[in-house]
């Protein structure tokens, strides 16, 4: 009898963890002086659904990101902002702070974390304060 894997998204609980995930890492944002004039709209809610679906869809959960954005193309929709270490340390802030908010087993944790860390340094594009 073979098991079914289970997508990573399942694995921790689908859409309310990444849900939860998003709003909490959008509070740290809209109190942030560096990141939140980053975000063009007033209202963070656009942004924090555009990352709970991205997020979402890769790891494993529904396709509802490509289906209404296209491909991620993540460096080239951050290019217009200056993200520079600060900028990168305080996302990942955040982030952190966000995900410990889930309270995942620790495996879970580190994978999510490790991910996030790679992309906050793929998405560093300058050094220039």
């Amino acid at each position: 009898m073979s098991e079914e894997l289970l997508s990573f998204y399942d694995e921790v609980g689908g859409e309310p963890v990444f849900a939860k995930l998003a709003h909490e890492f959008y509070k740290g944002v809209a109190k942030d002086p560096v990141l939140k004039p980053m975000y063009p709209e007033e209202d963070l809610g656009p942004a924090e659904e555009r990352l709970k679906l991205f997020l979402e869809q890769y790891w494993g959960g529904p396709s509802t990101y490509s289906d209404t954005r296209g491909h991620p193309r993540l460096r080239m929709r951050h290019m217009p902002y200056k993200i520079n270490p600060d900028a990168r340390d305080r996302w990942l802030g955040h982030m952190e702070h966000a995900v410990d908010t889930l309270k995942l087993p620790p495996l879970q944790r580190e994978t999510l974390l490790e991910y996030l860390e790679r992309a906050a340094y793929a998405m560093t594009n300058t050094f220039e304060d």
